[in-house]
């Protein structure tokens, strides 16, 4: 570690980028932040560039004009579309996995192949590029079932099926392009039966830390009712995370990806997001993601102790340290504010205001996600809207600071879920 002040570049634009962009902001070794697209929240803490990340020769070209010491990428489409390798090859330190590497979240048959080669526990599985075949293989197998599209599909190509009817509905939705090129081959698997948990960890391609776990609710509305979304709320740390359940993910899972990746050729340098099913026999992976959750993010954000630039830069330059970062022990609770319509057809454009008189609560802060200004004013932009986040000496104390905030949150045209952490409130957390 030394005392030189960085140049950072931030890419992405929703409510894990604004958390990502507030913690970095604290760095004593921050000098500039940069954020590409950013949104109105992070314009708070860094400098909004209008640059389309997409096009990579345009990054490269803005990390050399501006002297940029640090990339750091938040959302999962960038990575899995090379923008590592590109800002590497021109010798710019970056935070995310190579393209190759990104294939954890970019081919869930990818993943599962590595699992079985690392014997690393995951569900019973099958991959299928002809609908026919899944057809039959879901008549022969039953359900539950669970019928995933191989590639990234925003939190939404995943379908557990009850009924043989709904499986094979979704077979023929990814077949039939719902999910673009990510459903051009599907990946049917048993359904696991436990309690889901997000967990996460720091790689530099050798070395790899914890970075914690969080639990997410996917489903729509409250009861786990609904469909799939990218996320309604999380809160860390979940109890079903013991840290022997912690240590096991580690040893059973965590660090033998890292050593087949390695092996592979293709070391993996970033944030790893495990999907977890704690099932009676211990943790068994879902999928992996390649990046920090939204909106687990969040919360990690609210209770991380240590210096995050610091961390990222040791884990981009393959130098990470073994020793674990450090969280504070009071819990995180983060909800979702999310368009009325929500995962579906929602409107755009509608007024939002009370930010400022939900951060007046003790422990909470808005992380915006999907929102714009408007002759000045601050609108509805996206799907998910905001993250009212709260810390708290307990994880119902911290639950009920958020939902205050959501309270003071004056947006008619917004809905939330009003349970998150109901598993943790059912243990008495």
């Amino acid at each position: 570690m030394t005392d030189e002040r960085l140049n950072v570049l931030l890419i992405g634009s929703g409510g894990r980028e604004h958390a990502l962009a507030w913690k970095l902001s604290e760095s004593p070794r921050l000098k500039r932040l940069f954020a590409a697209p950013g949104n109105p929240g992070i314009c708070e803490y860094a400098v909004m560039c209008a640059l389309d990340i997409t096009d990579h020769a345009a990054v490269v070209d803005f990390c050399k004009r501006e002297a940029i010491d640090l990339v750091v990428v938040g959302p999962e489409a960038p990575l899995v579309a090379g923008i590592a390798d590109a800002l590497n090859a021109a010798g710019i330190s970056v935070f995310g996995p190579s393209q190759a590497a990104a294939a954890l979240e970019g081919s869930k048959g990818f993943t599962k192949d590595l699992c079985a080669e690392a014997g690393i526990p995951t569900a019973a599985y099958r991959r299928f590029t002809d609908a026919d075949a899944a057809r039959a293989y879901l008549a022969e197998k039953g359900v539950p079932i669970v019928v995933k599209a191989d590639g990234i599909a925003a939190g939404k190509g995943v379908v557990v099926a009850a009924t043989l009817d709904e499986a094979i509905e979704a077979v023929d939705a990814c077949f039939a392009g719902a999910f673009g090129e990510a459903g051009a081959e599907v990946v049917i698997e048993d359904c696991l039966v436990g309690e889901e948990a997000s967990f996460f960890a720091i790689s530099d391609g050798v070395t790899v830390v914890p970075f914690g776990a969080a639990q997410d609710h996917k489903r729509a509305f409250d009861g786990d009712t609904g469909p799939n979304t990218g996320g309604m709320g999380a809160y860390a740390p979940p109890p079903v995370m013991t840290d022997a359940m912690m240590a096991r993910t580690m040893d059973e899972i965590v660090r033998p990806t890292i050593a087949a990746m390695a092996a592979r050729g293709t070391p993996f340098k970033g944030v790893l997001f495990a999907g977890l099913m704690i099932t009676e026999s211990g943790p068994q992976l879902i999928e992996y993601n390649v990046r920090f959750g939204d909106p687990e993010c969040q919360v990690l954000m609210m209770r991380l102790e240590c210096d995050l630039l610091d961390l990222l830069c040791s884990a981009a330059a393959g130098r990470l340290d073994s020793a674990p970062p450090t969280f504070r022990q009071t819990p995180a609770l983060t909800v979702v504010m999310a368009a009325k319509g929500y995962p579906g057809s929602y409107r755009k454009g509608t007024p939002i205001g009370g930010i400022a008189a939900a951060e007046a609560i003790d422990g909470v802060k808005v992380f915006q996600a999907g929102t714009a200004l408007s002759a000045g004013k601050l609108v509805a932009s996206g799907g998910r809207v905001l993250n009212v986040s709260a810390t708290g000496r307990t994880i119902a104390e911290a639950r009920e600071r958020a939902y205050r905030g959501v309270a003071a949150i004056q947006w008619d045209d917004g809905f939330c879920r009003s349970d998150i952490a109901w598993r943790a409130m059912e243990r008495g957390a």
